[in-house]
């Protein structure tokens, strides 16, 4: 279940899913299941005794060439698209424009009025 204004999901971009995977099943343990990427190539969803806990989005196309290696987290909210425009309004630069993901929601990628990264979703139901 998921709540309005609580971190949903998290997720690390990287230029070596492999490398990640490797190394995050060494500190933690965790094994991976995958899943078709949208963009094309290969989703990892991470799992923490056999539950989902974070994903790895590989961004090694040249799309992503001046996107970072980092962690994103997603904010849970009762409306993306309606949470967009308050969030621009407060100052805040959209990276992403609200897309939907079949059976995972809403999503849009935003940079805060301070140029941090986060992102916003309505998980499906």
């Amino acid at each position: 279940m998921w709540a309005h204004g609580k971190f949903h999901w998290n997720e690390l971009m990287s230029r070596d899913a492999e490398a990640s995977k490797k190394f995050f099943a060494a500190t933690l343990g965790w094994s991976f299941d995958s899943m078709p990427n949208p963009n094309g190539g290969t989703y990892w969803i991470a799992k923490a005794g056999g539950e989902p806990v974070a994903g790895i989005m590989p961004i090694d196309g040249p799309h992503f060439a001046s996107v970072p290696e980092a962690w994103l987290g997603y904010i849970a909210v009762d409306d993306v698209d309606g949470r967009v425009k308050k969030a621009t309004a407060a100052g805040g630069k959209v990276m992403r424009e609200p897309f939907d993901i079949p059976g995972v929601g809403r999503i849009a990628i935003l940079m805060d009025s301070r140029g941090a990264a986060i992102g916003l979703m309505t998980p499906a139901s």
